[in-house]
């Protein structure tokens, strides 16, 4: 099996992925799918909530699984073995420093700070940046629409993405006034009693943060849902910071499969690739 996945990656171009969010997730997933090789970056305390389906857990526990792929945290040295036995290597590097041993054909920016932190358009001979706080010919090559609505998952080869709205988007079942995405009240570290799934009722403590010294704050649950994410709990946060998520949607299943989000942004980067193998900007 892993010598039919690594020569079924030979010929197309190696892929670096910044961060290993669920949404740089999804991409990762289409994209190994689809036969690239992939490498994910991260930081060395992510922060993500989507744990479940995100590659950032390998962070944590050395190797994790979204769906039926699997991930593993090396070093720049293990890629290539990696690679070879059909896993998607994880390194902890913020400024993705390994491209300069790398040297991969495409990089994309999934980070999804709402700006730009250091990507430029000469990182790659692609390079595909998500959501907002980037122009297609500025400092990348291609945009991926990364809010819901009538344009999510439009590859922008001029122009940016739409601002950042400030609020997570609407789920199906999500009624007005609803706040499934909570934030720490104070800066500290963040434990809860309920897991990724569990179901969690309205006026629940779903998680309280503890600060160095002081007093311990509650988050409470708006309304009833599923627990869908929920920050590592080794993570110190700021305040403000985000730390969970609440689905209205009485699915659990849903807080382990890849959301319709992550896989249109993740067909989006593969068209974008696709386009540019076949307008000669990349070698094929």
């Amino acid at each position: 099996m892993a010598k039919a996945l690594a020569q079924r990656r030979v010929g197309l171009p190696l892929v670096l992925i910044r961060g290993a969010g669920d949404l740089a997730s999804g991409v990762g997933l289409r994209l190994f799918r689809s036969g690239f090789p992939v490498v994910m970056t991260e930081i060395r305390r992510p922060l993500v909530v989507r744990r479940t389906v995100a590659f950032a857990q390998a962070v944590f526990d050395g190797v994790t699984q979204v769906e039926e792929v699997r991930a593993a945290l090396c070093t720049n040295g293990d890629v290539a073995k990696q690679l070879a036995a059909g896993v998607i290597p994880v390194l902890i590097d913020p400024d993705a420093s390994s491209r300069e041993q790398l040297r991969p054909p495409v990089v994309v920016d999934a980070i999804m700070a709402k700006k730009n932190l250091d990507t430029a358009l000469d990182d790659a001979g692609l390079v595909v940046a998500l959501g907002p706080g980037f122009t297609a010919g500025l400092d990348c090559h291609a945009v991926v629409e990364t809010n819901r609505g009538h344009n999510l998952g439009r590859v922008i080869w001029n122009g940016a993405a739409e601002p950042d709205t400030g609020q997570p988007g609407t789920l199906p079942g999500e009624r007005p006034g609803m706040r499934r995405a909570f934030y720490s009240p104070i800066a500290g570290r963040v434990s809860s009693r309920y897991q990724i799934g569990d179901s969690v009722h309205e006026g629940a403590v779903v998680a309280s943060v503890e600060p160095d010294d002081g007093e311990t704050h509650d988050v409470v649950a708006g309304f009833g849902g599923v627990l869908r994410g929920l920050i590592h709990p080794s993570v110190s946060v700021a305040d403000h910071t985000k730390i969970g998520d609440l689905d209205p949607r009485i699915q659990p299943r849903f807080c382990f499969t890849v959301s319709d989000k992550s896989l249109a942004i993740g067909g989006a980067v593969l068209e974008a690739i696709l386009a540019a193998m076949h307008t000669n900007r990349l070698p094929q």
